[in-house]
């Protein structure tokens, strides 16, 4: 500290050492110091000499400075300091104070020597990268500035180093994410300068997520009403997307058009926009025109249109283009961003043919623009903005062309003259008194016949009334007739390109143009003048134009015909002369300056001469008509016979493809029915079977009440059953009683009859021993053994009868027995047949008593019986409220049968007329792909749910 406070003016008695001095004694302290320190009060020393004395600082101090670098990394405190003192020996950007005191600027190209000098060891830059990394604040922060500092310097060679650098890009893309605003910030101007023109750093750096960073970032600090940050972002984007298919893809897959439409969002009151406002907003339009530029591939820049029309982008921008009070340039800017977004898209440019302006009564926001485009007092670019969204709108759009063109025809006029339209607009420009007006008419109304010959001609119908008592007269000769009367350059520069535009590829057009007889003679004197080089230009239009009548001509005109006209340019101009007067227009400046791209931009209202497509339309034709010129008659005659072929073809060949897209349109109106038909048939089905369905749960409904209301007799009746079983109707007992004492009589008789018998056997036994004489043997042989044979077989008779009542008892028994376990208080008497009376009457006595307890029961279940009977009454009237949905939705489903039924049959006549249509598309050589059949509803269901329901 002590050597610091010598060395920064202390008091001293000898001579103050100059600046270099200084500065060679700190260096010396940082080299050789061997306590931290000393070497870091040296560095910070540095650092504040390094603004005043930069070179002195850059030249002794940087390897230095690099050296504190590599070796004290572990004192942040150092390390910042030195990156401070290089960032200010680096840096050309001059401190506020410097700027105060008038100091003189140091040579611009010093900071690229210093990073010259850096960057030549390419381990600098490496380690730099590392210093980033830290997410100490006091080594992050500077190590930015100075890596941005290096990159603005020598961007090419910086970038190349990151590069090769493992993880280089990587470790950058980090600064996004630092939670210190600070940081953040310059990490975003260091991502700018580092993805400026290097197309291999800007693909890692998107697909290191740039985009949802950014857009974050974007979101966070409030979009359009952000700060600095949120323009630093938007200039980030467009390095990352400008001339970048590959980063234009991935933006518009990751779906984040989608997340541009929120920028746009503006409200009622557009007063008072701030500065910073406008330009972020400025720099989105930009960013949205960058994304449907027409330089990019037209399949990446379709897919951006259609992905900002679905996504409500292009409705936004539309809403912005018809506010109020919004600035002049964001409105210019928005017009721009529109017609790119709408070029060459029928759905962008159909949508942009509905948007009205919010006026009473609201007009079309076409017929608004063109307004302004023919108002000499709006600004010149707003009138260059609106002309450009008008030929946008026309790019390969027929539709829109004829829409334009039907509002000049007279037939669509407006009669009442309470509205004005886009043709009335258009006609108006072109013969106002401002040259400006009719340019921008002329080249607008080219574009509604570009490319489209049926236009061309209908537009020949066009009569305009040019003064009270005279004759109307048409609009190509009112066009000829403002040539013809030598008004501005840029007007009949805008006259020529639209005559030129309409006779090409048109004879019809020819014919009538050559029909006047005064226009052959004004051609060929304009050609053949020498005039100066303003008019060198409407000369080489002319000879244009000429060149167009006689290449297009068909001969119809006997006075006019190819070869006459080549004699009649041989005679007065000469051919030589007249290729070159035709080739001053290829050869003109502001020509090179339009064919470089569709919009156009000049810097003043003098230099609007050229539109874009009309350069190619010279291109196209130059060469062919200075052959035609050449030509002798034998070639016409080849090349019109060949001509007339090609016609034919190209007539044939519109012909079907005139009769094939009919019969595409019959058959997308004939799918669209279907389709209808389909949706009308999934519809009834789904109906019917919701339906059915309600049918089943009534039906589900029903059987449950009816389940529950047997459930309710069945218990009803077993109380009957247990009320029979305990004993209330005693008659069936002593009826058991009766038939088993009978039963009991009869077996007794049988028993004794069965006895009588054996005695009977027993006596004949006994006889047969005691008779000893023959003749009783042999009365025991013959009658006896008779006898005894029948008796035997009576006996087993009586046997077998026995054994049925016994087996008859027995099941009597058993029944019994069931009777007593059913009822064990009420049967006691059942369960003993041979009780006595005295027992009978005690078991009566205990009947008795229990009949009066059940009879108590009984009373219970009979009021039971009546609420049961009660609950059976509300259910009949819910089964019968039932009944009557039921037949309802019979009615219901009877009819939805009958419209299935009628829309079946309406399916089976459009099948028809589609097989025959087919079938046709098939003789005409048009492949057809085979769809499927239309499958009707199957209704078996339905009829076995109908019959179940009328049987229920």
């Amino acid at each position: 500290m002590n050597f610091l406070r010598g060395v920064m003016g202390g008091p001293s008695a000898g001579p103050q050492p100059s600046g270099t001095e200084t500065i060679q004694k700190l260096c010396d302290r940082v080299a050789s110091s061997t306590l931290l320190d000393d070497r870091r009060d040296a560095v910070r020393a540095l650092k504040s000499l390094s603004k005043k004395y930069r070179l002195e600082v850059g030249i002794q101090a940087m390897e230095h400075l690099i050296h504190v670098l590599q070796t004290d990394r572990s004192d942040s405190e150092i390390i910042g300091y030195a990156l401070d003192t290089l960032y200010n020996v680096i840096s050309n950007d001059l401190e506020e104070e410097e700027q105060e005191e008038n100091l003189p600027k140091q040579v611009d190209d010093l900071g690229s020597q210093f990073t010259e000098i850096f960057i030549k060891q390419q381990e600098n830059v490496t380690l730099l990268l590392t210093l980033v990394e830290e997410f100490d604040f006091h080594v992050r922060w500077p190590g930015v500035k100075l890596l941005t500092s290096l990159l603005k310097q020598q961007g090419p060679q910086v970038q190349q180093i990151i590069l090769v650098s493992p993880m280089g890009v990587s470790r950058l893309m980090d600064l996004l994410a630092d939670s210190r605003e600070v940081i953040r910030n310059d990490g975003v101007l260091l991502l700018q300068q580092l993805t400026k023109s290097n197309a291999a750093i800007q693909k890692i750096v998107a697909f290191e997520n740039a985009f949802e960073r950014l857009l974050d970032i974007i979101t966070e600090e409030g979009n359009s009403d952000g700060g600095i940050v949120v323009e630093d972002c938007l200039l980030l984007l467009q390095n990352l997307l400008k001339n970048n298919n590959s980063n234009q893809n991935f933006f518009k897959e990751g779906s984040y058009i989608q997340r541009m439409k929120p920028w746009f969002e503006v409200g009622d009151d557009n007063c008072g926009w701030s500065a910073q406002k406008v330009t972020n907003l400025h720099l989105m339009l930009q960013l949205v025109r960058v994304l449907v530029s027409p330089t990019n591939p037209p399949g990446a820049t379709s897919s951006c249109q259609k992905a900002m029309f679905h996504c409500g982008l292009l409705q936004q921008l539309c809403t912005i283009l018809m506010a109020t009070g919004v600035p002049a340039d964001i409105l210019t800017e928005t017009i721009n961003t529109v017609s790119e977004v709408i070029r060459g898209c029928q759905m962008n440019q159909d949508y942009f043919a509905s948007v009205n302006a919010p006026s009473n009564p609201p007009r079309p926001a076409i017929v608004v623009l063109l307004m302004s485009m023919v108002n000499e007092r709006q600004p010149f670019v707003l009138r260059c903005a609106v002309l450009y969204c008008f030929q946008c709108f026309l790019y390969k759009n027929q539709k829109g062309q004829g829409e334009i063109v039907s509002t000049l025809l007279p037939s669509t006029i407006d009669a009442t003259g309470n509205s004005v339209s886009a043709g009335q607009l258009l006609c108006g420009g072109l013969f106002s008194t401002d040259s400006l007006s009719n340019w921008c008419a002329a080249v607008a109304l080219a574009h509604a016949l570009q490319e489209n010959a049926t236009l061309k001609e209908q537009l020949l119908r066009v009569q305009l009334a040019t003064s009270i008592g005279n004759p109307p007269v048409s609009l190509l000769q009112q066009c000829t007739n403002i040539l013809s009367q030598g008004s501005k350059v840029q007007t009949r520069v805008g006259l020529l390109m639209l005559l030129c535009t309409w006779l090409s590829n048109c004879s019809i057009a020819v014919t009538h143009f050559l029909h006047n007889p005064a226009n052959i003679p004004f051609l060929t004197g304009q050609i053949a003048e020498n005039l100066g080089e303003e008019e060198q230009l409407v000369q080489g239009l002319c000879a244009l134009l000429l060149g167009i009548s006689i290449y297009y001509n068909d001969n119809s005109l006997e006075n006019y015909r190819k070869e006459k006209l080549k004699q009649l340019i041989e005679k007065r101009i000469g051919r030589e002369n007249f290729i070159e007067k035709l080739g001053f227009i290829s050869k003109h400046e502001l020509y090179s300056r339009a064919a470089q791209k569709p919009q156009p931009s000049f810097s003043s209202p003098d230099h609007m001469m050229f539109d874009h497509e009309f350069t190619k339309l010279v291109k196209e034709l130059e060469g062919v008509i200075s052959k035609a010129i050449y030509k002798s008659s034998e070639e016409d005659k080849k090349e019109e016979e060949v001509k007339k072929t090609l016609e034919q073809h190209d007539n044939i060949v519109t012909h079907y493809k005139k009769v094939i897209r009919e019969q595409d349109q019959e058959l997308e109106e004939l799918k669209q029915q279907i389709n209808t038909l389909k949706s009308q048939n999934e519809q009834l089905q789904a109906t019917v079977t919701q339906q059915v369905s309600q049918i089943q749960q009534h039906k589900d409904q029903y059987n449950l009440l009816k389940v529950q209301l047997g459930k309710d007799t069945q218990h009803h009746n077993s109380h009957g059953d247990t009320f029979q079983m305990n004993g209330i109707q005693t008659e069936e007992v002593n009826k058991l009683k009766e038939e088993l004492e009978e039963w009991k009589t009869k077996h007794e008789l049988l028993q004794g009859q069965l006895r009588e018998k054996d005695s009977v056997i027993e006596k004949l036994k006994s006889s047969q021993l005691e008779m000893g004489t023959e003749q009783s043997s042999q009365i025991s042989k013959s009658g006896g053994l008779e006898h005894n044979n029948e008796l035997q077989k009576e006996l087993e008779r009586l046997r077998s009868q026995i054994q049925l009542q016994s087996a008859e008892i027995s099941k009597l028994q058993t029944e019994n027995q069931k009777l007593q376990v059913m009822n064990a208080t009420a049967d006691p008497v059942l369960g003993h047949s041979s009780a006595t009376a005295a027992q009978n009457s005690e078991w009566k006595g205990q009947l008795e008593q229990e009949i009066k307890e059940l009879k108590s029961e009984v009373k219970a279940l009979s009021e039971e019986k009546a609420s049961l009977k009660e609950y059976l009454d509300s259910s009949s009237s819910t089964i019968a409220i039932l009944q009557d949905e039921k037949s309802k939705l019979q009615q219901e489903v009877a009819e939805s049968k009958k419209e299935q039924d009628d829309l079946l049959v309406l399916l089976a006549d459009q099948d028809q007329k589609l097989s025959a249509l087919k079938i046709k598309l098939k003789d005409l050589g048009v492949p057809v792909e085979d769809e499927d059949d239309i499958e009707s509803g199957d209704q078996g269901d339905e009829d076995e749910d109908g019959d179940d329901e009328e049987q229920d």
